[in-house]
C-alpha cells in the first residue's frame, strides 16, 4: 500500500526558514513526478510545487524565489525547502505522487503544520 509520511513542520516567525521532508513507500519512487501542496483553513488544497522524475520543477506564482523542491530517489524522499516564510504560507503541507497534472493516490499522509506568525 503507497503511503506518504510528512515531517518539518512548526511554527515560525515571518521571514523565517522551514524544510519539509515527505517519505514515500509502497510503490517505486523514482519513476514518479511528486508534489507538495497545501491546505488553509477555510480553503481548498492547492498545488505548491512539483518535480518530476528527471528533476524538472514548477512552482505556484505565490512561493517562486522562495521555495525550493527537490528529491533523493535513493531515500524515497522529497524535500520542500521553505525560506522567507510569510503568514499567508500557514497551512497544512501534504505531498503525493503525481499523474496528469493531479494527485495519483487518494490515500493522503498526515500532513505537516507549517504556522508563520507575524
Amino acid at each position: 500500500q503507497v503511503q506518504f509520511v510528512e515531517s518539518g513542520g512548526g511554527v515560525v516567525q515571518a521571514g523565517g526558514s522551514l524544510r519539509l521532508s515527505c517519505a514515500l513507500s509502497g510503490t517505486t519512487f523514482s519513476i514518479n513526478a511528486m508534489g507538495w501542496y497545501r491546505q488553509a483553513p477555510g480553503k481548498q488544497r492547492e498545488l505548491v510545487a512539483t518535480i518530476s522524475s528527471r528533476s524538472m520543477t514548477y512552482y505556484t506564482d505565490s512561493v517562486k524565489g522562495r521555495f525550493t523542491i527537490s528529491r533523493d530517489n535513493a531515500k524515497n524522499t522529497v524535500y520542500l525547502q521553505m525560506n522567507s516564510l510569510k503568514p499567508e504560507d500557514t497551512a497544512v503541507y501534504y505531498c503525493n505522487a503525481l499523474y496528469l497534472g493531479g494527485p495519483k493516490y487518494n490515500n493522503w499522509g498526515q500532513g505537516t503544520q507549517v504556522t508563520v506568525s507575524s
